[in-house]
């Protein structure tokens, strides 16, 4: 494909989710550290609500991995399943044997149980639901009764629901308002703003670099901006956009990639906007700030850096 022909050891616009390759744009920042601070205080019910493609999944795995060291962690990606189903999920999740015949009050007892001894132990238990907007209505109630698993200082399992707007509306319904008032903290996660789409593309491709010497700035700058106005800044299509923009300039045997690609890869993508505005390509091309520039060297320098500095 085009790795060699951009001197890059793997594909940077995967639309898998990979923490490797996060971009902490303001959004996302903000959804994460309102998670960080809600979880590190105790809370017992988090929501996150974003659009469709705007990096939900990535954002849960990127709280996971920040939390390895301090949570006891279990993530379900699909929660379309019934209340038995969840429990289940739960317990694989978290290695905690489950005995046959399953039997719901023994499960919720030994949940208990299990959750009290991490309790005693110093530890908290974090469980995460992606998609959580495909919880059905009679396994909600499910959630409310783990939410009751607490002592008298501390809720023993603390949990992130993540979903796209759809949630909200589930959540509204009458019969299970009673979840609703358990969420203490809530956050949106929308589209990256414009003005970050450059520094974005240039941050995977020095993520994906063989090494500190491979270019990032293969994108033109009005060509950065076309992407940001046809994917409306939603990062998978960015990622899909930018990925069939790296093709045809492989294709056409040139080092950067150009409005014209950019169009091109439009055309074939479903889900961008339609065709550009005729004025967009009067105004001024973006340029990269010194601070952005220098996050992606701080990016691409070795690995001997302090972890603080990685972070940064």
């Amino acid at each position: 494909m085009y790795l060699g022909h951009f001197s890059l050891r793997e594909p940077p616009f995967s639309i898998t989710p990979d923490t490797d390759f996060y971009y902490p744009h303001e959004g996302v920042q903000a959804s994460l550290n309102m998670l960080l601070v809600a979880l590190r205080s105790g809370e017992g019910f988090v929501k996150v609500v974003g659009e469709l493609g705007c990096g939900k999944t990535v954002l849960c795995r990127q709280l996971l991995k920040t939390l390895q060291d301090e949570f006891v962690t279990a993530y379900i990606p699909n929660p379309d399943m019934g209340p038995d189903d969840l429990l289940l999920a739960l317990a694989e999740e978290l290695n905690l044997p489950v005995e046959q015949p399953f039997n719901r009050h023994h499960m919720m007892t030994a949940l208990a149980a299990f959750l009290v001894g991490h309790a005693r132990a110093g530890r908290r238990v974090l469980v995460c639901i992606d998609e959580a907007q495909a919880i059905p209505v009679r396994t909600v109630e499910s959630l409310r009764l783990l939410s009751n698993l607490e002592t008298e200082k501390q809720k023993l399992l603390q949990m992130v629901l993540l979903g796209q707007p759809d949630l909200d509306d589930k959540l509204s319904r009458p019969e299970i308002r009673q979840l609703l008032q358990r969420i203490t903290f809530s956050e949106y996660l929308g589209p990256m703003q414009a003005r970050r789409v450059p520094v974005y593309l240039a941050h995977r491709l020095a993520t994906a670099a063989i090494s500190a010497d491979t270019p990032v700035d293969v994108f033109m700058p009005r060509a950065a901006m076309a992407i940001a106005h046809y994917s409306g800044g939603v990062p998978r299509l960015i990622n899909v956009l930018a990925h069939k923009c790296l093709m045809l300039a492989y294709g056409e045997d040139v080092s950067q990639v150009s409005v014209a690609h950019v169009h091109l890869a439009a055309k074939d993508t479903p889900g961008v906007m339609a065709r550009a505005p005729w004025w967009l390509w009067l105004r001024p091309a973006w340029r990269m700030s010194n601070q952005d520039r220098q996050a992606i060297a701080r990016r691409r320098a070795p690995a001997e850096l302090a972890p603080e500095q990685e972070t940064a």
